[in-house]
């Protein structure tokens, strides 16, 4: 079966697709792939055809690339999208860009559209190896996946199956250039290593051992997929509606959890976690544990990549974004008939009246008291620890002060002394694009 056709069996889920789009660098993959794309919109009904490069200035021979990808561009017929990015500085610069690119891809897809990338079956054996180098578990060794989401669309990589040594082939008979980067080369990036100094050893000796990894690593895959069918399945009661609906942020149920022996707990919290943090190495789940087994009245903290998990009211939350930083007090609201934004801490509004006196919103420092009739004056400590209050929530949870007397407490009617309604929308949580999912 030739080429394109076994890239037209590939690309029969995505032919609905409102927009392909396709991650050009101007390489030897990205630029056999957007030519037989464009060979088989010619004779097939196909959605219209765009190109993005994203640009990245790290060195000094990627400037004459864009105007190279535009050219090649400007030959099939195809529009081209240059995007600038900043790659910002860290341990990895390659993370960092691999990260900054497909962020910007992100952005440019809408709803339901397709970006295909080059990789390839060369690309998939390399990432298995590396991965299997740095210890990784099922999840990271079933390597570089088919499909998966990508902000409000689609990433595809419709060449898995192919070897470089094919597209190569291809490339040549039909004429095409490409670029190659310079850093490709430097075998001081682990990867370079492994594709200049590891593969081509491996290959000598065992002449197929590319397509066994990369058949390795479909296996592994569908070994990810049950284990994700039994997370989903573990998860099921945990994912309990419990009490507070009104935070946003993620929670499990802990006692549905402690149910599980060790290892599906791990298995159904890194299903759990994969799109809010990167995921925690071996020796990090100890964490884990800590959490787990403290005592009721104790608050430990399980602290990860992108966020924190804390325990309160039987339940695991997550915490990012700005939860994790501290609120600023006290607030004066000289108009109640209006909504009141509390900087970092969300939306609090007023639905009663509080006649007339100053009102201010606060947040608990410690001996704060309330009139509550009937009861008689309550320590609010005391109060929340009845209500089973995450400790979380208790340092940012508004208090409504009317002439320096505490009258409500936001979100907790029984705690509303003059039926003032006091009604808190707290800051969402923030999810993080694991940067891992990239490769």
């Amino acid at each position: 079966m030739s080429l394109e056709s076994r890239l037209l069996d590939t690309l029969q889920p995505w032919r609905t697709a409102p927009r392909w789009c396709v991650a050009f660098s101007g390489g030897l993959d990205s630029t056999v792939l957007l030519h037989l794309l464009v060979r088989l919109s010619s004779r097939e009904k196909l959605p219209p055809i765009n190109v993005i490069h994203v640009h990245h200035g790290l060195q000094p021979a990627a400037d004459g690339w864009p105007a190279h990808c535009r050219s090649i561009c400007q030959t099939l017929g195809i529009e081209l999208q240059v995007v600038r990015v900043q790659v910002q500085a860290g341990p990895s610069l390659e993370s960092a860009a691999r990260a900054a690119r497909y962020t910007a891809f992100s952005d440019c897809l809408n709803t339901a559209e397709v970006l295909f990338t080059g990789q390839h079956r060369d690309d998939q054996a390399e990432t298995l190896v590396f991965r299997l180098l740095r210890g990784a578990g099922v999840r990271g060794l079933a390597g570089m996946p088919v499909v998966r989401a990508l902000g409000d669309g689609w990433l595809v990589r419709p060449l898995l199956d192919i070897g470089r040594d094919e597209l190569e082939a291809y490339a040549r008979v039909q004429g095409l250039n490409w670029v190659e980067d310079p850093s490709n080369q430097c075998t001081g990036h682990a990867r370079n290593f492994l594709r200049h100094r590891v593969m081509p050893v491996l290959r000598q000796r065992w002449p197929r051992a590319v397509e066994n990894m990369a058949r390795t690593a479909t296996h592994l895959g569908e070994a990810q997929q049950l284990l994700n069918e039994l997370a989903e399945i573990d998860l099921r009661e945990a994912r309990q509606q419990g009490r507070y609906q009104w935070l946003p942020m993620p929670k499990l149920s802990l006692s549905s959890l402690a149910l599980l022996s060790p290892a599906r707990q791990r298995n159904a919290l890194r299903y759990w976690l994969v799109d809010l943090t990167a995921l925690p190495d071996s020796d990090h789940w100890a964490g884990w544990d800590t959490l787990r087994d403290a005592n009721p009245d104790a608050a430990p903290v399980w602290r990860l990549a992108a966020g924190e998990l804390h325990k309160g009211d039987g339940c695991i939350w997550w915490l990012s974004g700005p939860w994790l930083t501290t609120v600023a007090g006290p607030v004066d609201w000289p108009q109640p008939d209006t909504d009141l934004h509390l900087p970092d801490n969300g939306l609090l509004r007023l639905s009663g009246d509080a006649g007339e006196g100053a009102l201010q919103v606060r947040y608990r420092q410690g001996g704060e008291a309330l009139n509550i009739p009937g009861r008689g004056r309550r320590d609010l400590k005391r109060l929340l620890n009845e209500a089973g209050m995450p400790g979380f929530v208790r340092s940012r949870l508004p208090l409504l002060f009317l002439n320096g007397e505490l009258v409500a407490v936001a979100n907790l009617p029984q705690f509303d002394a003059q039926a003032l309604s006091l009604h808190w929308t707290p800051p969402a949580d923030t999810r993080f694009e694991l940067i891992g999912s990239f490769e």
